[in-house]
């Protein structure tokens, strides 16, 4: 029975080494699986922080904008805030 398997691969060695290797790719907690998971959730967070520091700097600059003019910052309390005068009459029109 053991004359059919090569002698090379009866090598102490051999298995050891082809056990070790086994192991570390599909046995361990960080097998090659894991690393895989790992590796694309690492890219959709460096995705994510991309966008989120695009949304930042939109923000700052619209901040910046707002402290600055105050014509710009009347006109965002009126459409985010519907703030008014007490001589207005506000009326929001709603598109469905």
């Amino acid at each position: 029975m053991f004359r059919r398997i090569p002698k090379f691969a009866r090598n102490f060695y051999f298995i050891a080494a082809a056990l070790f290797l086994f192991w570390m790719l599909f046995l361990d907690s960080n097998d090659l699986v894991s690393q895989f998971r790992l590796n694309r959730k690492i890219n959709s967070l460096e995705n994510e922080k991309e966008h989120y520091l695009k949304k930042f700097e939109e923000v700052q600059a619209e901040h910046d904008q707002l402290l600055s003019n105050t014509e710009a910052l009347e006109k965002f309390a009126r459409e985010k805030y519907l703030m008014k005068k007490d001589s207005e009459d506000l009326y929001v029109i709603i598109d469905e």
